[in-house]
Order: structure tokens, then sequence, then C-alpha cells
């Protein structure tokens, strides 16, 4: 059977992640992942698209909440929570939301880090964000990710794509929440519902990849081939796009950890 063989989270949208030994699912995702966002002078949001910088925002875990480290920076100790009570209207693709304000501080710090005036928030417990509309239920939620609750990719489907490279890329470049083993390529693309440690999915459809992949973590600069999207484009290309990875929506609640089996509950009808 398939099992978890990482488990990722993005505190910060767009800025790098980390691997954690387990995390406990929430309706809108896994604890902590994409609570927090940049966004600029207007309340927009900000990612790696424009600003590709931000794939050096490291982000690392201690015993309070994070801690931020950018080049020729001190680091930055970040809570968990926010403990102020200011809010900002702030917009992600199509959606207008009320969102707690970090503060002067972090926001200095951000903009040195990327060169640029811009601003940190966090969505709170009673920040309601409902999918798109046609995807999931109506009483669905997101966080800040870009559309989805839970993204999964097996490393069997890296692999796949890696011996079409003439330079192989690392799984981070796809930013997944749970990377999963499997006995051949693509096979999360025939899943409909899957149970994962004490929690159950919905693989509700495919990911659509961006720009976001074709930029080294390392270097922060975007590879000059367009790789992997140009060979993507070759053999993944769907409807909406070029397809990478499955999105997941939360049906049961619970922890899932490193080494949890994946058990399929139920296939894709052919």
């Amino acid at each position: 059977m398939p099992r978890v063989t990482e488990i990722r989270v993005y505190p910060i949208k767009s800025c790098a992640g980390l691997s954690v030994g387990q995390a406990t699912l929430e309706p809108r995702g896994l604890s902590w992942d994409r609570r927090f966002m940049l966004v600029d002078s207007r309340g927009r949001f900000l990612t790696q698209r424009e600003h590709p910088r931000m794939a050096r925002l490291i982000v690392r875990e201690n015993a309070r909440g994070w801690t931020v480290d950018a080049e020729n920076l001190p680091s930055l100790e970040l809570p968990r929570r926010l403990r102020g009570e200011t809010q900002c209207s702030v917009r992600i693709w199509n959606d207008r939301l009320d969102l707690a304000v970090a503060g002067a501080r972090f926001d200095a710090w951000f903009s040195t880090a990327l060169g640029f005036e811009c601003r940190l928030v966090q969505m709170g417990e009673r920040h309601l964000r409902p999918l798109k509309p046609g995807r999931g239920t109506a009483a669905d939620v997101v966080s800040l990710a870009d559309g989805a609750p839970v993204l999964l990719i097996s490393e069997a489907s890296l692999a796949a794509l890696n011996r079409r490279l003439a330079r192989p890329v690392p799984m981070v470049r796809f930013r997944p929440n749970l990377v999963v083993s499997a006995d051949r390529p693509f096979a999360e693309d025939a899943w409909r519902r899957i149970r994962v440690g004490e929690a159950e999915f919905e693989v509700a459809w495919p990911c659509t990849r961006c720009v976001v992949t074709t930029i080294d973590v390392e270097t922060a600069c975007k590879d000059p081939d367009e790789e992997p999207i140009r060979t993507l484009k070759g053999f993944r290309a769907g409807r909406e796009g070029v397809m990478f990875g499955q999105n997941l929506i939360p049906r049961r609640l619970g922890t899932v950890r490193v080494g949890d089996t994946v058990e399929v509950l139920e296939e894709v009808d052919r």
C-alpha cells in the first residue's frame, strides 16, 4: 500500500515550507498551513509568480511559533497567533477577506527582505474562505492556499517526470502537503477517496501548475528553459492547463503522520 513519506506545511503563503512529522487535519487544510500571507500596499496577495525572492524566505519552527530568515537580515520571530485585533481588507484571487494585521515591526522586516513595501496578515479561526464555486460543497473552506485545502503528489509521478528532464527537479518545486509512495506514476489520478491515518480525503481535482514550479528554491531564479512546465505540457496537458498532483478536500478530520498508509477507499470510474 502507498505510504506517506513526507508532510510539508507552508506557514506563510508562497514562502519556503518545512517538513513535519505529523499534522492535524482541519477543515481548511493541515494545521498552520498557509495561515499567514504577504500583501502589497493595495492589499493584493503576493506570490513567487511575480516575486521569486519569496522562495528564499526560510521558515523554521520554534517553541512559540516560527523563525523566519532572509539573507543579510536578523532572524524574525513570528508567533503562531497574532494578538492584535486590527484588521485590513485583502484580496486573494477573486476573494476579499478582512484579515488580522501583524504590525509595523513585521511589515518592516518583510519589506526590507523583499525590497518593496508589503504587509503581513494572518487568517484566524473566524476568517472563513469558501472554495471556488463548483468545487466541493457549499460548506467546504480553504486556507490562504491558491485553491484547495491539501495537495498530494506521489514520488513515482515525480520520478516519471524527472526521467524526461535533462536536469531533474526536487519535489519542493511543486509545494505539496502530502508526499506519498505509489506503485506506478500518477496512480493518484485514479483515486477518488482515500484514508490517511485518522483522516479521510476526497480526491477532488488535479492541480494546475504554474510558473512557480520553474523557480529554483536555492537561488530564486527561474529556469531559462521554463522547465519543468515545458516538458509537462507534452504529456500532462488538460483542459485547464498543465496538471501535476491532486487537490484534496478533508472529509474526516484527524492526525496524519509520516509513515501512515494511504488506503484507497474509492477509485475514479473509468
